[in-house]
């Protein structure tokens, strides 16, 4: 870190900005020793030897159920539905080595990462790092994150961002409608219409040469197990309905978390506050667990980052101890309140966005 060192404060100065929260920042600290001294940072193996085996299974079961039963709607839609559990697992599962929670050493997580992103799904591996990691530095951020940079281009997001929208006169989308708009370019548009093009031109643009090799496996794998069973055609309408299916599996889980949160412009808090601010959880259950990859955990996989899925369970109790003593609203809430509110947050955002552009 010495070439980033540009001087020393003077001893007068204070050393902790004002905007951030020194007693919390110390005390979360104290919190992540004790959560490393429970061994909570340590993963169990079996369980996610366990969970790439499911999907592999899937996988095998997908393509029996054609050469078993046919190519006919029934099994046709059987097989779809069985390959986008796959991609969608292997989502939560590439998550999982992406942030380094499951070996030790970061060479067996990276090898694996590149495995299950690229084999198995057909993504770059430089490409999710990317993103994600300036989701985790930022949630929520507008201009740093990402995950939103869906405002204002489609979406009013956040209370504060869509009153100053409307202060400004600006219009891109008719806003006041985006939650019904939402059902149309949201869930099913985001994976076959604008990742799906958009993975091989950052592969390519960026000359990820190894990231775009391993992609090429999965589609190659893709034809030559489907293409005498179904045939290019069928291949290609089956490849869409799977994305299209994924996506809107994909867009629930993962906007349930941050859409409903606060939303606003980087306002240099502390890491805890920021991380806290942007996210909620939806309750535990064996279900829940499964079909979000244990992201309905969010709050404490933005603050342990590199814990394994399988212990947030563990550290929640901790964690709204924390929130408690600050007066930090810690939410939690059941799956379809959850879908519900990723919809409520737009109408809302959207009417906030009408009132200031009618009203200034």
């Amino acid at each position: 870190m010495n070439s980033l060192l540009i001087g020393e404060l003077s001893p007068e100065q204070p050393s902790f900005e004002p905007t951030k929260n020194k007693e919390l920042i110390d005390e979360f600290r104290e919190l992540r020793a004790t959560v490393e001294q429970m061994g909570l940072m340590k993963a169990n193996h079996v369980f996610f030897l366990l969970h790439l085996l499911h999907i592999l299974l899937l996988d095998v079961a997908a393509w029996l159920t054609l050469w078993v039963f046919g190519t006919s709607l029934v099994p046709f839609l059987l097989c779809a539905v069985m390959l986008s559990t796959v991609q969608a697992q292997a989502g939560w599962l590439q998550h999982d080595f992406g942030h380094l929670s499951v070996f030790s050493t970061s060479t067996w997580n990276h090898l694996l990462h590149h495995f299950v992103i690229g084999h198995l799904k057909g993504a770059p591996a430089s490409w999710w790092n990317h993103m994600h990691f300036q989701h985790h530095a930022k949630p929520n951020c507008f201009g740093k994150d990402p995950d939103i940079n869906m405002h204002p281009l489609f979406f009013a997001l956040g209370k504060i961002l869509s009153v100053e929208l409307g202060k400004r006169k600006k219009k891109y989308m008719p806003y006041n409608h985006q939650h019904k708009y939402f059902f149309l370019i949201g869930p099913p548009a985001l994976l076959p219409l604008y990742f799906q093009w958009y993975i091989f031109y950052f592969a390519i643009h960026r000359k990820k040469w190894v990231d775009l090799a391993w992609m090429i496996t999965f589609y190659v794998r893709l034809f030559l197990t489907y293409q005498p069973l179904l045939g290019l055609k069928g291949i290609l309408g089956l490849f869409f309905v799977v994305r299209f299916l994924e996506s809107h599996w994909f867009v629930w889980v993962t906007q349930m978390n941050h859409i409903p949160m606060h939303i606003d412009r980087d306002r240099n808090m502390d890491w805890v506050s920021t991380q806290l601010q942007a996210t909620c959880n939806v309750h535990k259950s064996a279900f829940n667990d499964w079909f979000s990859g244990h992201l309905n955990f969010q709050i404490e996989h933005h603050l342990f980052p590199t814990m394994p899925r399988h212990n947030y369970h563990k550290v929640a109790p901790l964690v709204q101890s924390l929130c408690a003593k600050y007066g930090i609203e810690y939410q939690s809430k059941p799956l379809l309140s959850a879908f519900a509110d990723i919809v409520y947050s737009l109408k809302e955002s959207g009417q906030l966005w009408l009132d200031a552009y009618l009203h200034q």
